[in-house]
């Protein structure tokens, strides 16, 4: 028997809600509410397709050229996206996460950024999958533990679904006042206010959408909460909420996810793609300091 690609797979139970978290990437592989699967299953003999609920650090998105300027002095990381010519979603994407601990409802991972060519820092990070009563929230702590400050951002590339509804049939919904215009490079060049493309400021059938744009400006809630909402027609909604810090939303909708006609991603971010170089709400973590980030995902049935 081959090995799994995706690592040891970790169950959590509780009550009527389960989730499978990967250790490679930490990824949010599956959740389960009421009977419902909620994230789009792939073939278990698959490495992780198009990033599917792995977490992104210490960068989201896109390096341009994996070349940045860190205060002066001239970086260069290693190309990732040959496509475009980039280095794409972090440092930790293939990396196998260390079990802390875990619960029938909860697991904590945790994996070191370390001093790299083109990132000479060196981060402890954690995410914690715990499962609540309608969904799951999903906890970051960075923790600095080198000797210079560290420029940091962080994000997450979870897929989800209704599973009983074709995705084309769902829509979507996110209040945001701006996106950001793309280059060839898929490289931010320009925040402009919405246009017709890019209003999801009124539900939109997933199906008529051609999407892959960062959004920002995002709308909060009573709890500083920004909420992506994909519902069926028969009024069920899934939301995904990001907490403080996650100023913005990536949306992905894409027809190359294995076994699925249509899948679309909603990936909380604290930084558009080359803040690196942009400096656009790239957080510089003091030796010793922590960053602790709150996202989740819940199901009104």
């Amino acid at each position: 028997m081959s090995a799994d690609p995706t690592g040891t797979r970790f169950t959590l139970r509780a009550a009527d809600v389960s989730a499978e978290v990967t250790e490679v990437g930490a990824a949010l592989r599956a959740l389960r509410v009421a009977g419902v699967d909620l994230v789009p299953a792939y073939p278990d003999d698959a490495p992780t397709p198009a990033a599917s609920g792995i977490v992104l650090v210490p960068w989201p998105n896109r390096v341009r050229d994996g070349r940045w300027n860190d205060d002066g002095e001239e970086r260069q990381l290693a190309i990732t996206e040959p496509k475009f010519g980039n280095a794409s979603h972090g440092l930790l994407r293939y990396t196998a996460y260390r079990v802390e601990s875990q619960t029938d409802g909860s697991l904590t991972l945790r994996a070191d950024v370390y001093p790299q060519t083109g990132y000479p820092y060196h981060l402890a990070t954690r995410v914690t999958y715990a499962l609540t009563a309608d969904g799951i929230e999903v906890i970051h702590t960075i923790d600095n533990v080198g000797t210079d400050a560290a420029p940091v951002a962080l994000g997450t590339h979870p897929y989800f679904q209704i599973s009983d509804v074709d995705t084309a049939d769902l829509t979507l919904q996110l209040e945001a006042e701006m996106w950001f215009r793309l280059d060839e490079q898929n490289i931010p060049v320009a925040e402009e206010p919405l246009d017709e493309a890019h209003d999801l400021r009124e539900p939109r059938r997933v199906g008529d959408l051609a999407l892959d744009a960062a959004f920002a400006g995002l709308a909060r809630d009573a709890h500083d909460r920004a909420n992506t909402v994909l519902a069926a027609p028969d009024g069920r909604r899934l939301v995904v909420w990001a907490g403080t810090g996650f100023d913005y939303v990536q949306l992905f909708v894409t027809d190359r996810y294995p076994g699925h006609d249509v899948a679309v991603a909603i990936e909380p971010m604290t930084a558009p793609a080359d803040a690196f170089n942009s400096g656009r709400s790239l957080r510089r973590l003091a030796p010793g300091e922590r960053w602790e980030l709150h996202w989740g995902v819940r199901f009104d049935a």
